[in-house]
């Protein structure tokens, strides 16, 4: 459903204003339309629902500003997004609408909400081990369109399996089926994920990388970039329509995913984090060397802010300049981010950058868009308001330890009795795709789709691509940073070359 506000006197909503946000852990992020004009104001918990809406031109314009960000950080930072007139309420995120000289005024605000010390103490809280099974279950099976099929991504990781428990507690076995990414080499989760799978009594199935993409492929994802809502530079995004590729019955299904619990379960640093910690809030201010260093170069990473630090990555503000015109150098931006936090605890600055900024526009933009562009329903259990709201309120002790940094202690606890998972033994295996691989193999087509596209300045564009591929094709040291930044430029512009909503 969409709501509207307009400036008439006799439009109900009319009034001196009102305030929208969405729910505690933004399972359903609030999609606004507010055009430069100030005529209206149109928003929607659905952004396919808001962008297909009659009333929202189209083709929609891509804003400068928003490609400037994608290119150095890999995301816009929400309210903003890469259309202009388009914003995003995640989580923190609130709009104050107000009609006003006969058009719409919008104040955007964003307050963390997770603080840790907010929390309750070990005697004002017990965490109730079959409290959050079963809402975890509830928060699953409430959203499950019983007419679809139903999948959870799963892996050997804390989140999926605390879900994958939940849902066996629940009797679900027979309707949900894990599905698990095989990883080459050592990071590779499968076997682990399909023995956890035959322990709960679930149906398994293995998704596999692929190196060289065939007709197929390319098919699906042609057919992804032209419906995806945003573009996402994670680095699995590209892998997801090969996914559908493999295993159609994800179209329109029910997709479960474990994300969505860090903004309210916290993301404490690694040692290695802290120990850069301290350098950033003080290399950073050498910021006048973006102007002048490589995409490529071991350089750049040392001169980004304190906020950047926080899972972002990308071109440097020469490259960036020197392809998209009028192209916006975004470090005063994420300055003026960290400075506003610089007295916050280390735990709720990491948390609330990385989790309201970098998780929900890279790591969960990447699942949400998938399941727009296959019209499957997202579920995100661990992002329901009644979950969020009980461990936000979780003693710290049952939720990270700051000396070890371990993370997430209660599910680490309730896995190892309940299933025998010791993810302590496990260790982290994060959810890898070897893109790099992706783009050496089939480096002619990366290059193709980035030299067509028309949001660059094709004499520079063609010089980078050109650079960069020498580093691949020499497997210089370079090799690594210069599949990155190609990879980077994929995602954007065959996004940009292909959506329906600004084509």
């Amino acid at each position: 459903m969409i709501e509207e506000y307009l400036p008439s006197q006799d439009n109900e909503n009319s009034r001196t204003f009102i305030t929208v946000e969405p729910d505690l852990a933004a399972e359903f992020p609030i999609y606004i339309y507010w055009p430069q004009d100030k005529s209206r104001l149109l928003y929607s918990y659905s952004i396919t629902e808001l962008l297909n809406d009659c009333r929202v031109p189209k083709p929609l314009q891509v804003c400068n500003k928003g490609v400037s960000f994608l290119l150095q950080s890999g995301l816009v930072p929400p309210p903003n997004t890469v259309y202009e007139n388009i914003y995003i309420l995640g989580v923190g995120d609130k709009a104050k609408i107000e009609i006003k000289n006969d058009r719409v005024e919008v104040d955007f605000f964003h307050n963390f909400p997770f603080f840790n010390a907010k929390r309750l103490t070990p005697e004002e809280m017990c965490p109730n081990e079959e409290l959050i099974l079963n809402m975890l279950a509830e928060a699953t099976i409430s959203r499950c369109d019983s007419s679809r099929p139903s999948f959870l991504f799963h892996s050997a990781g804390k989140d999926s399996n605390t879900i994958a428990l939940a849902l066996a507690d629940a009797g679900w076995q027979d309707n949900v089926t894990l599905v698990t990414h095989k990883s080459k080499g050592k990071a590779d989760e499968s076997e682990l994920s399909a023995a956890i799978a035959r322990k709960l009594g679930f149906k398994h199935q293995v998704l596999n990388e692929v190196d060289k993409l065939g007709y197929e492929h390319k098919n699906e994802m042609d057919l992804y970039f032209r419906n995806a809502p945003f573009p996402c530079t994670d680095n699995v995004a590209v892998a997801y329509p090969l996914y559908a590729c493999q295993l159609p019955a994800l179209k329109q299904s029910n997709i479960i995913d474990g994300g969505g619990n860090d903004c309210h379960m916290m993301t404490p640093p690694s040692v290695r984090s802290k120990k850069y910690w301290s350098i950033t809030k003080h290399s950073h201010k050498a910021n006048f060397l973006r102007n002048f260093v490589r995409s490529e170069s071991s350089i750049l990473p040392l001169i980004r802010t304190p906020a950047e630090k926080c899972g972002m990555s990308g071109l440097s503000f020469l490259d960036s300049k020197s392809i998209l015109k009028d192209a916006v150098n975004v470090y005063d931006f994420w300055c003026n981010e960290s400075s506003i936090r610089s007295n916050w605890d280390l735990i709720d600055f990491r948390t609330d950058i990385l989790t309201t900024i970098t998780a929900a526009e890279v790591h969960i933009r990447k699942a949400r868009n998938f399941a727009d562009s296959i019209n499957s329903n997202l579920i995100l259990p661990f992002a329901n308001p009644n979950v969020a709201k009980y461990f936000a309120l979780m003693p710290e002790s049952y939720i990270f330890c700051r000396e070890t940094s371990k993370n997430k202690l209660i599910l680490r606890e309730i896995l190892k009795k309940r299933v025998g998972i010791d993810s302590d033994m496990i260790g982290k295996m994060e959810y890898s795709y070897d893109s790099k691989k992706l783009v050496v193999e089939n480096l002619s087509f990366f290059v193709e789709e980035i030299c067509s596209c028309k949001l660059w300045n094709q004499k520079h564009i063609n010089y980078l691509v050109a650079r960069l591929s020498a580093n691949i094709e020499n497997s210089s040291k370079l090799l690594q940073p210069s599949c990155a930044v190609i990879y980077r430029l994929f995602t954007i512009s065959a996004w940009y070359n292909r959506c329906h909503y600004c084509n």
